[in-house]
C-alpha cells in the first residue's frame, strides 16, 4: 500500500517522498521518524492516519481516513470536528517508534500542553523497552516520574533523570499540585512553595494562575492571597499505580457500605413516617367522627328544646281564662233627644 503526499501537506526539506517510503525507512531502523517528529501537529496528522490504516481495519479507520478537504466540507455544512484523546496520536506513533525515535516521542509527550496522563503510553512495548537500554533508560524513568511522581521525587533522585526543560518543569509542578489536592482541599502557600521548590511568592502565584485560568483546567479553586491559602474544589485525575488499587478498592467499599447504611436508615425513617401518618389519619378520623356525633347530639337537643317550648306555650294558652267583652247600649250612653 502506498500513499502519496497529499497536496495540503508539505514535507520538510530533509525528506521528500511518500508516507509509505518514510514508513519503510523507520521500520528498517532508520532515523527518518525523527524527521517526521519535527513536523508540527497539523502536518503530522496525515501520517498518523497512514500508520493507522496499516495497523487497524478499514472499518475502524473510516473516520480517520478523512482528508482535510472532507473535514473542511463538514465544517462548511455546520458539523463540528470530533474531539479525540490528545494522547491518541502519540499512542499510534509509539506502536512503530523504537530507540532514539521513542526517546524523541517521550520528550514531545512530556512537553505537550494537553497531556497530563501517561500510563497508556508507559504500557506500550516500544516505550517499555527503553529501560533495557542504558542510554535510553533515563527517559523511561522520566516518563514514569511524570505518570506517578512529584517534584520532590525529581529533586531527591535528579541524577537518574535527564535535565528538564522549563515546559517539563512547569508541568511536573502542576502535577505535584494535583497530587497534593487529593489529600487536602486547603493548602497553605508556604507548604505549596516548599513542595514545588519555589521561594518567590510571585512565581508561585503565577504557577497557580496558569494551572487555573489558562484553559488547561488542571485545578479549580480560589487563591486566597490575604490568608495565604489555596482553596481547591477539584483537580484532574492522575495515573494510578497498581499498588494503590487495594486502597482505592477499600475506599470504594467503605463508600458502598456507608451508602447501604444510609439507605437502611432512610428505609427506617420512611417506615416510621408512614406509621406516624397512619396513626395521625386514624386520630383525625376519630376526632372528625366525634365532632360529627357532638354536632348531631346538639342538633337533636336543640330540636327537642324547640318542641318543648312550643308545647308549653300551647298548654299555657289553653289554661289562661277568656276575657269578657264590654257591650254598651247606645241608649245608656247616648240619651235620646226629645
Amino acid at each position: 500500500m502506498s500513499l502519496g503526499v497529499p497536496p495540503h501537506i508539505t514535507l520538510p526539506r530533509q525528506f521528500t517522498g511518500s508516507y509509505s517510503e518514510l514508513h519503510h525507512h523507520h521500520l528498517q531502523g532508520d532515523t527518518s521518524l525523527l524527521i517526521m517528529l519535527m513536523w508540527p501537529p497539523s502536518k503530522r496528522i496525515s501520517y498518523y492516519h497512514y500508520i493507522a490504516s496499516i495497523i487497524t481495519s478499514p472499518i475502524t479507520m473510516s473516520a480517520a481516513n478523512m482528508t482535510a478537504e472532507d473535514n473542511s466540507q463538514s465544517k462548511t455544512m455546520g458539523e463540528k470536528p470530533s474531539q479525540t484523546n490528545p494522547m491518541e496520536q502519540y499512542i499510534l506513533l509509539a506502536k512503530q517508534a523504537k530507540g532514539a525515535a521513542a526517546v524523541q516521542l517521550v520528550k514531545q509527550v512530556l512537553e505537550a500542553p494537553e497531556v497530563y496522563v501517561f500510563g497508556e503510553l508507559l504500557d506500550m512495548p516500544n516505550i517499555t523497552n527503553l529501560k533495557n537500554n542504558p542510554q535510553h533508560a533515563p527517559y523511561f524513568e522520566l516518563l514514569h516520574l511524570f505518570a506517578y511522581g512529584v517534584y520532590g521525587d525529581y529533586v531527591r533522585e535528579s541524577s537518574k533523570f535527564p535535565a528538564l526543560t522549563p515546559t517539563m518543569l512547569t508541568k511536573l509542578r502542576h502535577l505535584t499540585i494535583v497530587s497534593m489536592a487529593t489529600g487536602q482541599k486547603s493548602i497553605p502557600l508556604v507548604t505549596l512553595g516548599n513542595q514545588l521548590g519555589l521561594t518567590s511568592t510571585r512565581e508561585l502565584e503565577d504557577l497557580i494562575i496558569e494551572a487555573m485560568y489558562t484553559g488547561k483546567d488542571i485545578i479549580h479553586g480560589k487563591l486566597d492571597q490575604k490568608n495565604g491559602i489555596l482553596e481547591l474544589d477539584h483537580a484532574i485525575g492522575r495515573d494510578i499505580k497498581s499498588e494503590d488499587l487495594p486502597n482505592i478498592v477499600a475506599t470504594l467499599q467503605s463508600w458502598c457500605d456507608t451508602c447501604d447504611t444510609m439507605l437502611s436508615n432512610i428505609d427506617q425513617l420512611i417506615t416510621r413516617a408512614n406509621s406516624d401518618k397512619e396513626k395521625h389519619l386514624k386520630h383525625r378520623n376519630s376526632l372528625e367522627t366525634e365532632v360529627l356525633n357532638i354536632k348531631a347530639s346538639l342538633k337533636t337537643q336543640a330540636q327537642e328544646g324547640d318542641e318543648a317550648l312550643v308545647s308549653d306555650s300551647r298548654d299555657h294558652d289553653k289554661k289562661r281564662p277568656a276575657k269578657k267583652g264590654i257591650r254598651a247600649s247606645s241608649s245608656k250612653f247616648w240619651p235620646k233627644s226629645s
